[in-house]
């Protein structure tokens, strides 16, 4: 990695400093998108900052770009965004931040400064999770569930998909209804191939939530319990428990094994402990309190369970669609996602195929939908966005609901509700029209398979879903560029209909990031241009593409009302205007924000003293919360980068546009800085919620990359006065 911006270097022993080392691990329950894109932004927010980072991936396909010891021995630190048991034995004595795969993709510039500060990793012990709302690490028993859906979902997957081949390839109709398999065929092989994988679903998902809680040991328990939990036959039940009889068998298997753990036994005894004795005694201990206390409780719930969702038509169908619909468009492949998808899931095996027929027909909608919108209003998205609009579509087809987080990423407030709609929509007719699906997976990839019945209204309820999500996303995207253009002519800046920005774009894994830059200065005409491209190399660029959490779609460089090819008769405007003052920062920056010597003498006075100067442009609305945000960031880690600079920023609605100041103090300020310096260069940097991604990285990256030439840090210390000032730091851009 070339790139310096970001903060200094720290040193690894005497003699010349080294740049930080970071390892990461990432895994998302179905080890697809989540896993990949968490990788990319982290890696991404990292190279911006000039830090070497080794990522590895625990996706679908197993671990890759795995880290060794030697990569473990010369870390700083190792950031771990799952959420899925990851080994962490390999990483005891080093300092080991836990928190779910999301925060990976939203806040990985965050992730990156806590872990510094996070605790030690010890031997048997647990990485202690950040405390911050945003960052906080999952549950146990979430992670745990997590851990037994993931393994689940390859095995229902294939099964019931081989399942669904082997019928429309292999059956015919029967006159009793539905399809015959002749029991000779080569297809009916096929088919109980697919059976097997479907059977074994339950015992996967219950061995390893046991294999989450309590290690290897509770495998065999987990597994054992599970089997026992899906024949009823055991315990005097038609139906068996199922998979909420495999949930309890897991969790029972996993805590059951840790308790026996904590048992002292004599030293000769501890090595078959984990073989043979804790393996035996839970798996005979669980097995036996299953078959005879709670298995017919749970396996009579879970009957009625079924039988009432079996019963359910007309109104009440609708009303369990739409609720499913919203649950599975709400987080795209997250928990609530999952939590919709299960319930399908594991009502297939008890003979009621409608509610994943409800669930079949939303998986598909987001997808869809957003990759529908870049077609239909495409000026409103960049051509970074136009492609991942493609791809998106492709996805859909698949049954891939990850394909719209890129753009749910950008503008959370106009895609997660354009989302709920559309899959409320498609689940309602799903279930009012008796839609079922014989495999735990949706899109039209389960119809042309022949595992779905009603295709026809499985196709329609697809098609109006995807029809809502893309109206509603490009009205909801329309509103708010106009709102946005409209606060703009409210500020006294003049907007060039032909040089409207269009936004950055959100791109698939592995894809540039395209960075819109606006250049305004109060009261004169805005230009734009954009800067960086896909695979730019740049600090700014790559710090912006680092960025994909619900709150990076950025204000200033969200998408725009179109380019001068699609205005036609709008001429463009020069960029440089005449007798203007010094740009810097794209106008953020400007001599009212600047104060050549600080009266304040401690962290928390300088902070309040910079709230106010910021005050002065008229863009901060509340500048007592402005002053908490600031200090609550500072209380997750200092913001001193060494060199005597510190850089305190908020993200917060307290300010209506992003501002940004700068300040000198003779004496310097502590402010607990990695090299021990007190902190003579402040600037501060305060952007909305919606324009927290793009902006604040970008307005970091070019301070950061700018403020490590030491000659630009001796011109800067000594500018006479507020115009000097201005004038040198019109070289950061």
């Amino acid at each position: 990695m070339t790139s310096t911006a970001g903060p200094p270097p720290t040193g690894h022993g005497d003699g010349e400093p080294q740049r930080l080392r970071l390892l990461a691990v990432t895994a998302c329950p179905t080890g697809i998108a989540h896993t990949y894109m968490a990788a990319e932004k982290l890696a991404q927010a990292a190279e911006s900052r000039g830090i070497d980072m080794k990522v590895e991936t625990q996706g679908s396909i197993g671990a890759e770009n795995v880290l060794d010891d030697n990569d473990v021995s010369t870390a700083d630190g190792i950031i771990v965004a799952a959420d899925k048991d990851v080994d962490l034995s390999r990483f005891v004595g080093k300092r080991v931040l836990m928190v779910g795969v999301a925060e990976g993709i939203r806040h990985p510039e965050r992730l990156i400064e806590q872990v510094r500060s996070a605790p030690v990793h010890t031997a048997g012990g647990t990485a202690a999770a950040t405390t911050t709302p945003a960052g906080r690490e999952r549950s146990v028993a979430y992670k745990a569930l997590m851990n037994g859906v993931s393994y689940m979902i390859p095995f229902v997957v294939v099964g019931g998909l081989l399942i669904a081949i082997s019928l429309s390839l292999g059956g015919h109709p029967d006159p009793s209804g539905g399809l015959v398999i002749p029991k000779d065929s080569f297809w009916m092989d096929v088919n109980n191939i697919g059976v097997i994988g479907f059977t074994l679903m339950v015992p996967i998902l219950s061995g390893y939530i046991a294999y989450a809680i309590g290690d290897r040991p509770a495998l065999v328990p987990g597994m054992i319990g599970g089997w026992i939990a899906n024949t009823g036959s055991l315990y005097d039940s038609k139906a068996g428990a199922g998979f909420i009889g495999a949930i309890v068998t897991g969790f029972l298997a996993g805590y059951l094994v840790l308790w026996i753990k904590k048992v002292r036994v004599p030293k000769f005894v501890q090595p078959i402990m984990p073989i043979i004795v804790i393996p035996i005694v839970a798996t005979t201990a669980l097995g036996l309190f299953f078959i005879n206390v709670i298995g017919k409780p749970i396996s009579w719930v879970f009957e009625h369970l079924t039988s009432w969702l079996g019963g359910m038509t007309g109104t009440s169908a609708i009303l369990l669609g739409t609720i499913l619909g919203l649950m599975i468009a709400f987080d795209m492949g997250g928990p609530v996602n999952k939590t919709a998808f299960l319930f399908g899931a594991g009502l297939i095996a008890t003979g009621n195929q409608a509610v994943m027929g409800m669930c079949a027909a939303a998986i598909p909608v987001m997808p869809l939908g957003q990759g529908l919108a870049t077609l239909i209003r495409q000026r409103l998205y960049t051509e970074q966005e136009r492609e991942t609009g493609l791809a998106s579509l492709f996805m859909g087809c698949f049954g891939i609901s990850e394909g719209a987080i890129p753009f749910a990423a950008a503008r959370p407030a106009q895609v997660i509700p354009a989302n709920m709609l559309g899959g409320a929509v498609a689940g309602a007719i799903a279930g009012l029209a008796g839609v079922k699906d014989a495999v735990p997976h949706g899109g039209p990839i389960v119809a042309v398979l022949g595992a779905v019945s009603g295709v026809p209204m499985f196709f329609v309820a697809v098609a109006i879903g995807t029809a809502v999500t893309a109206v509603t996303t490009v009205a909801l995207v329309d509103v708010s560029e106009r709102k946005r253009r409209g606060e703009l002519v409210g500020h006294g800046v003049t907007v060039e209909p032909g040089l409207a920005l269009v936004g950055a774009g959100v791109g698939t894994p592995g894809a540039g990031a395209v960075v819109a830059e606006q250049r305004a200065v109060r009261g004169e005409t805005v230009t734009a241009s954009v800067v960086g491209s896909g695979g730019s190399s740049s600090p700014a660029a790559s710090a912006v593409g680092a960025t994909a959490g619900a709150d990076s779609a950025a204000a200033e460089g969200a998408p725009g009302f179109g380019s001068p090819a699609e205005e036609p008769g709008m001429s463009p405007t020069p960029e440089v205007l005449p007798e203007a003052l010094p740009e810097v920062l794209s106008g953020y920056l400007t001599e009212q924000t600047v104060k050549v010597r600080l009266d304040a003498g401690d962290k928390e006075a300088v902070i309040r003293e910079m709230a106010g100067l910021l005050a002065r442009t008229g863009k901060v609305v509340d500048v007592e919360e402005l002053v908490a945000t600031a200090l609550r960031r500072e209380a997750q880690g200092t913001t001193g980068l060494g060199e005597e600079i510190a850089i305190p920023h908020a993200k917060t609605d307290a300010v209506s546009a992003p501002v940004v100041g700068f300040a000198r103090s003779a004496e310097g300020v502590e402010w607990g800085s990695l090299d021990g310096t007190k902190a003579r260069l402040v600037f501060m940097i305060a952007v909305p919620e919606a324009a927290a991604g793009d902006e604040h990285l970008r307005i970091l990256a070019l301070l950061s990359r700018k403020l490590m030439d030491a000659g630009f840090r001796e011109r800067l210390s000594a500018a006479g006065d507020e115009s000097a000032v201005l004038g040198v730091l019109s070289e950061v851009g």
